[in-house]
């Protein structure tokens, strides 16, 4: 068996651990500041709507030897905008110029013939009115509400509403961030952006779901016992699934990467680039958001409930009484909270889920 899959036994039976949500504080002051800087950048240099929201032309030339920078600069002194030209992997062009009519959609193209020596029947002219991009901002919105809404009413449903909320609030965390680079980074918001967006929803989504799947069932009779509270039960579960959070995300995010650093950067595709870059931040966030956020915020509004703060006041007390009297108590996690010894429990610095040796004298008594 390979060390990561060791590892992951091993988290997985309880051997390891990492104290993820005791260190819940360092989480959301790293969040926040990142969603700080997100914030900041969208409102500083904000979003470059592409033309399918703003309205405009875009000019496919012919294969050329002119670089793109070159065309870039032709296609501003023609039309007098903002342009912004890509060099494809066929040795074409494809300029993107916003705020263009019809009109003075043919006079560019002329000029570009010109400029860029090349036929002008041979340039490709596509027009988009800003009313079309305005219609698909709206269904983008109304789909990224609805999301939202089946999301929170589900989780609710599967789970409880603490559990939702979580979720909710990772999403709009990963959305925060991903929105907010695109802003930093300047690359412009086209349909295929949204569909990035969307998708890297469903993505977070599972990561968050398959850890609190762990947290359902671990709560389970977790009010009959004083072993455990539940921020450490929390905590196992988390850490349980940890290595398979992180294979799911590695294993998606190559293809991604191929996508923006192979499709967009050397193939020079416009929309690879879109798609790639909302999934590949999108990815990354969602994975860091369903360790360090959303499990983390769960366990804190659970520590709110009147019989989640009467069981940590009687673990911690146990704990003080055995450490009064110099005995070491480790929980014994392989029997469900339902059946648990009282007797058992564990130090007040233990990481959940270290398994303890067996007592001699126990095991000479089943003999």
């Amino acid at each position: 068996m390979s060390k990561l899959g060791t590892l992951g036994a091993r988290l997985y039976r309880g051997e390891v651990g990492y104290d993820f949500v005791g260190k819940r504080k360092i989480w959301y002051g790293i969040s926040i500041l990142i969603t700080i800087t997100a914030i900041v950048g969208l409102a500083v240099r904000g979003l470059t709507m592409g033309i399918e929201f703003q309205g405009g032309a875009v000019f496919t030339t012919p294969k050329t030897s002119v670089s793109a920078s070159q065309a870039e600069g032709a296609a501003k002194a023609a039309s007098g905008h903002d342009a912004i030209a890509q060099k494809l992997g066929d040795g074409t062009i494809r300029i993107t110029i916003g705020g263009v009519d019809t009109a003075k959609s043919d006079q560019i193209k002329t000029q570009l013939a010109k400029d860029l020596k090349v036929n002008a029947n041979d340039i490709n002219a596509d027009l988009v009115g800003p009313s079309w991009g305005e219609t698909i901002a709206n269904k983008a919105w109304t789909g990224l509400i609805v999301f939202m809404i089946l999301v929170v009413i589900y989780l609710a449903i599967a789970f409880e509403w603490r559990m939702a909320l979580a979720a909710l609030v990772a999403l709009i965390h990963d959305l925060t961030i991903t929105v907010g680079i695109y802003a930093l980074v300047g690359f412009e918001v086209t349909p295929g952006t949204v569909i990035g967006l969307l998708t890297i929803l469903g993505y977070s989504l599972y990561d968050t779901v398959v850890v609190f799947d762990g947290l359902k069932e671990g709560q389970k009779g977790i009010t009959k016992q004083t072993r455990v509270t539940y921020s450490e039960m929390a905590n196992k579960s988390l850490n349980g699934t940890l290595v398979r959070s992180i294979n799911t995300t590695v294993v998606a995010l190559l293809p991604v990467a191929g996508l923006l650093f192979i499709g967009g950067g050397v193939l020079g595709a416009g929309m690879l680039n879109d798609i790639s870059l909302s999934l590949f931040v999108g990815l990354a966030a969602g994975a860091y958001s369903s360790i360090f956020i959303a499990t983390p915020l769960v366990a804190d509004l659970k520590e709110t409930m009147p019989e989640m703060k009467a069981l940590k006041k009687r673990v911690l007390a146990k704990r003080a009484a055995a450490a009064a009297k110099g005995e070491s108590a480790e929980p014994q996690d392989e029997a469900p909270f339902e059946d648990a010894d009282d007797d058992d429990a564990a130090p007040a610095g233990a990481v959940v889920g270290q398994r303890r040796q067996p007592n001699r004298n126990n095991r000479g008594k089943r003999r």
